[in-house]
């Protein structure tokens, strides 16, 4: 079992950095309502915007509509984390050794540095002032006992007295959960099992740190321990974390002085890559990777990333590429850097931020290295062998094929079974576009379909004396569907050559269907009319038809129709 341990944090954060970071970048002053746009919804909105109306996670039209004037920004994590160095060198002239854990987040060991200031109230007013001069931006700086609850407090600018953690986080929704998962994956998580918990009626984490530890631990295995330790006001930190392992470091000297970020790309990737190939070699993981880069002038840059995607195959190197390259852009664009991230010749005064020079050499080092299978689990659990081995595979099969070579399949909203598919770059975090916990009206009953072709294949629905079927405007079916005959598919080469024989009536013929044999109907239902964007130039309006084919004595098999302008297709089959 693992050490529980009570660690005091300190954490500075900066309300809607998104939106911050985006108007910071577009030159909006703070007066100015602004919200970035994410998809299909509202990640984050200033101050300004939600004084007039706007609410996180509404439509740009319900946005607009409340606020005509509202600025819409786009989504960017690269902009977030660059600009959020500044913030964070902000930060090092009043502590050292600050940890980002997000672009909007930092993590401060609470104890020497409020000896260093007197008291911990002390150290967050030192923190708010010195962002807010240094880098112009208001933060709220908060302390508790273990990770949530310093988060929390962060949120409410208060100081949380020692020992005073577990009261203090028991009237907060279990919700609350999320703010303490650092990566976008386990936040999902976190919020999965806050709705799990909230339709068991615990709704505070109070309700869940009173339940019997054994308990949540059967009922949610390891992310149930992950919640109630922190819900108790606890961290969880494994005994492995006390070893003396040695840090793990890679560098890369430039050939000649970077001044470009394009040369940045590359170098960023192998570097990652190397740090990664080292960890495995050495059969360990790390928690922190500290980014280390020193100028053309002699300066010596250096900035804390905590990571927490453990021993996902390949998940660190794409992790740390990122923030590698992120970093490197923040630094040689002049909006990273300060006396506390700079040191050595040219570094200047206290409190001046470093010119923008060249960069000579990159260096990764791994901290917090444990042995690998001793770090935290995951909040569902690891992965296995052959999990890590497919996940080889597809990196190895999208390097020759480009990005969009190797495609992820998951579900989003939506009517049609095609709509209902959302596909993305594999290794990419890309939300769906549409919500699926939206209401759909007019959606396919379920369950969906197993097999949705790409393109929806043209099709045949005649009647019993072999007319064509039709459906009216007001969903009145012309006649019962007796026969069905379904354009063949591209890869039976039979039924091409088939049309191709002189005997077929079709010799030379290179357009229109290639139409397979009639298929008797065995039942069918329906129709559910479909009328998307009516308002809009490209507004659709089908009808869908469940029907069951029989083809042969044994074997029926359900297709989905789709009927639209005077045309049928199969838009599904249910395998």
């Amino acid at each position: 079992m693992s050490v529980v341990t009570v660690v005091r944090r300190a954490v500075l954060w900066v309300p809607d950095w998104p939106v911050v970071a985006a108007m910071t970048e577009a030159g909006l002053g703070a007066h100015v309502p602004a919200a970035v746009l994410h998809g299909r919804g509202l990640i984050a909105v200033s101050a300004a915007a939600r004084a007039a109306g706007v609410r996180r996670g509404s439509t740009r039209r319900l946005a607009q509509r409340a606020c005509p004037e509202l600025a819409i920004l786009p989504h960017d994590e690269g902009r977030d984390s660059r600009l959020f160095e500044a913030v964070a060198a902000a930060a090092e002239q009043a502590v050292s050794g600050v940890e980002i854990s997000r672009p909007g987040l930092m993590i401060i060991p609470a104890d020497g540095a409020a000896r260093f200031h007197g008291s911990e109230e002390a150290l967050a007013e030192a923190l708010v002032t010195a962002v807010a001069e240094h880098a112009g931006i208001e933060c709220a700086v908060g302390a508790a006992d273990g990770l949530l609850a310093a988060v929390l407090a962060a949120r409410s600018s208060e100081v949380v007295p020692a020992g005073a953690s577990r009261g203090y986080l028991a009237p907060a929704p279990v919700d609350s959960l999320a703010l303490a998962a650092m990566e976008r994956a386990q936040r999902q998580e976190a919020e999965r099992l806050a709705s799990v918990l909230t339709r068991l009626g615990i709704v505070t984490l109070g309700d869940l740190a009173a339940l019997p530890f054994a308990d949540v631990l059967a009922r949610f295995g390891p992310v149930g321990v992950w919640a109630h330790r922190l819900a108790s006001g606890e961290d969880l930190a494994p005994p492995v974390l006390r070893r003396t392992e040695e840090d793990i470091a890679v560098e890369h000297v430039f050939e000649d002085p970077a001044e470009r970020i394009e040369q940045l790309v590359h170098v960023a990737k192998e570097a990652a890559a190397a740090l990664d190939r080292a960890l495995l070699d050495a059969g360990v993981r790390c928690g922190r990777v500290r980014i280390t880069a020193r100028t053309e002038k002699g300066q010596e840059l250096e900035r804390v990333w905590r990571t927490d995607v453990g021993t996902r195959a390949g998940a660190f190197a794409r992790h740390m590429t990122d923030r590698v390259r992120w970093q490197l852009e923040g630094w040689l664009s002049g909006t990273a850097g300060a006396s506390g991230a700079a040191r050595g010749p040219g570094a200047g005064a206290a409190g001046q931020v470093p010119e923008p020079s060249p960069l000579v050499s990159l260096g990764l080092v791994a901290e917090d290295v444990v042995p690998l299978g001793s770090e935290q689990a995951y909040l569902w659990g690891g992965v296995s062998g052959a999990d890590s081995r497919a996940h080889r595979a597809l990196e190895r099969v999208q390097g020759l094929l480009g990005l969009e070579g190797v495609l992820a399949v998951a579900e989003q909203g939506g009517r049609s079974p095609r709509d209902r598919a959302h596909l993305a770059p594999w290794g990419q975090e890309a939300p769906p576009a549409r919500a699926i916990a939206h209401p759909w009206p007019g959606r396919i009953p379920d369950p969906p379909p197993a097999t949705v072709p790409p393109v929806a294949r043209p099709a045949l629905v005649l009647d019993a004396g072999g007319a064509p079927v039709t459906i009216s405007r007001r969903l009145a079916v012309s006649a019962p569907p007796t026969w069905v005959r379904l354009e063949a598919d591209p890869a039976d080469e039979r039924a091409q050559a088939a049309n191709r024989h002189p005997s077929s009536g079709h010799v030379g013929r290179v357009a229109g269907p290639v139409w397979d044999r009639a298929r008797p109907v065995e039942s069918w239902a329906g129709p559910w009319p479909v009328s998307e964007r009516w308002w809009s130039e490209d507004a659709s309006r089908r009808a869908y038809v469940q029907v069951a084919l029989r083809d042969g004595e044994d074997t029926v098999t359900a297709v989905l129709l789709a009927y639209g302008g005077g045309e049928w297709e199969l838009e599904a089959v249910y395998d």
